[in-house]
């Protein structure tokens, strides 16, 4: 198949599955509607996505990295770029971004066609950050996907504006519209226990501590459960601390889930505490699905969230507060949603927030973003 818009190639750290391996994959199928060539590059672990990307016709190649440290990679991605010879060179991720910036100078690439991409607000490893501020020369510029990540990339790796390019992130709400509830009774719920719901990646950084900690207040003044579906290096540590809590029964390790469309219509809250995030996925599926959110006032999930229109805004790490903030809407929810003038809270918060999703953060929005963004790349610079 011949390509007429521009041969793309994509960078990433690795292939496991996680947000921006996901994010890429729907990324490629969607310029590759658009008439972009694509091909996609893992500096390590290729992982499930790279099967994924295979099965959608995409070529994937992997450089064979053992951990961030392996600079090994920077010659085999350049030779990569060589050979290929690609229009743009895309990277994703702090390690691939580096990477790109220096393979495309030790291949003769032009900088003025490499992209970088960061899609979180780094609170964890300061270092990243000078490293940025000191290699972001090295491309066109750096995509963020949400104001929080530009605001704080100018303000922490002084790139300055000029050398950064908002794409905000978006996602498909037609999967949430179409829901069906999901089955209770296979996730041990009781058929009239309200559900407090949260998806993610089981990490240090979504605070799901917090989360559990204040669920036991919760537990002591409803019938409700809490489902934790997703997967990650933290569960054995909340395997145990469900247990101290004597929580067990009433939270649900449900693992890495395919049918999170159909949790979150079965769901009457969704909780989501993080410490730090880009533009989270999970908060915009809640969103799309109408499900009442109650989150952290911080970079990323305040971009989306307006307190007391399109969901509660609680301090991040005040267990007290989410607890408080979760018990107000569980309650109210249970209460009613017969919409009209005498709609609960829960029920306008719901409501006003699947409204924003499908005004704001549409996906077909993004995707027209990045390839606006392709094309004046290709056309401001002059063919190799």
């Amino acid at each position: 198949m011949s390509h007429s818009a521009g041969e793309i190639l994509y960078v990433i750290t690795d292939l496991k599955l996680g947000g921006v391996p996901l994010h890429l994959h729907r990324l490629v199928c969607a310029m590759c509607e658009r008439g972009f060539g694509c091909r996609v590059v893992s500096l390590g672990e290729l992982g499930p996505v790279a099967g994924m990307l295979r099965d959608d016709g995409i070529e994937v190649t992997g450089c064979e990295g053992r951990g961030g440290w392996d600079v090994r990679v920077i010659g085999r991605l350049a030779r990569i770029i060589m050979g290929s010879k690609p229009d743009i060179v895309h990277a994703l991720l702090f390690h691939a971004n580096v990477a790109a910036r220096e393979a495309a100078r030790h291949a003769g690439f032009p900088t003025n066609r490499v992209i970088c991409e960061i899609q979180t607000v780094e609170v964890e490893r300061r270092w990243h950050l000078l490293v940025d501020r000191f290699t972001h020369q090295g491309c066109r510029f750096t995509i963020g996907n949400s104001p929080s990540v530009i605001e704080h990339l100018h303000r922490h790796a002084k790139i300055p504006l000029e050398r950064l390019c908002l794409v905000p992130g978006g996602i498909d709400p037609e999967p949430a519209l179409k829901a069906e509830p999901t089955d209770r009774s296979v996730l041990g719920v009781p058929p009239d226990a309200p559900i407090v719901l949260w998806v993610g990646r089981l990490d240090p950084v979504k605070g799901l501590d917090t989360l559990i900690r204040a669920f036991t207040e919760t537990a002591k003044k409803t019938d409700a459960h809490l489902l934790l579906a997703g997967d990650g290096p933290l569960h054995d540590h909340l395997v145990r601390l469900i247990d101290t809590l004597s929580m067990v029964g009433r939270v649900h390790l449900l693992g890495s889930r395919n049918d999170v469309p159909e949790l979150l219509e079965a769901a009457d809250v969704f909780a989501f505490p993080s410490r730090t995030e880009g533009l989270p996925n999970a908060l915009l599926e809640a969103m799309a699905a109408g499900c009442p959110v109650v989150t952290t006032d911080v970079p990323g999930c305040r971009d989306l969230i307006q307190h007391e229109r399109t969901g509660l805004l609680v301090p991040y790490g005040d267990a007290d507060a989410l607890a408080d903030a979760t018990q107000s809407l569980l309650s109210d929810r249970r209460g009613g949603n017969g919409g009209g003038t005498d709609q609960s809270l829960a029920g306008r918060l719901g409501d006003a927030a699947r409204q924003e999703v499908t005004k704001s953060w549409h996906i077909d929005q993004t995707y027209a973003s990045y390839a606006k963004a392709y094309n004046t790349i290709l056309a401001d610079s002059p063919p190799r």
